[in-house]
């Protein structure tokens, strides 16, 4: 199976999954996209169409804090202050979307170290 493949089906799982999971303003949506290098996870509300809070490995809060920004550690910080970001506006419960992406590795410790912040999904 050539990349070119792989990213087709990549893609075709990612509309199967978002054709199911929507974020409204009371749950807003949980999206995590995943690269070989970083990670980034961004809280969305698909209703308003914006974007209420994100982090990523390319923040340069915590691009200082990490050794490498394609790790599950990074990934579990990133996890942890979009949490926190959360918190601030008053946002607990999300829809978790994995992006077409298999839930292990870290898409998964992202989203532990986001449950053990206080999101709920």
């Amino acid at each position: 199976m050539n990349i070119s493949e792989k990213r087709k089906r990549l893609s075709k799982r990612s509309r199967r999954v978002r054709l199911r999971i929507v974020g409204l303003s009371s749950r807003p949506r949980l999206s995590v996209f995943r690269s070989n290098a970083h990670i980034y996870a961004q809280i969305i509300d698909d209703v308003a169409g914006r974007t209420l809070v994100s982090a990523s490995t390319c923040d340069p809060g915590l691009r200082d804090r990490i050794k490498s920004s394609g790790s599950i550690e990074a990934a579990k910080l990133v996890g942890e202050t979009l949490a926190e970001r959360a918190k601030a506006i008053p946002v607990e419960l999300v829809v978790f979307d994995r992006g077409g992406r298999l839930f292990h590795g870290r898409v998964k410790a992202l989203a532990d170290a986001a449950r053990s912040a206080g999101l709920k999904f």
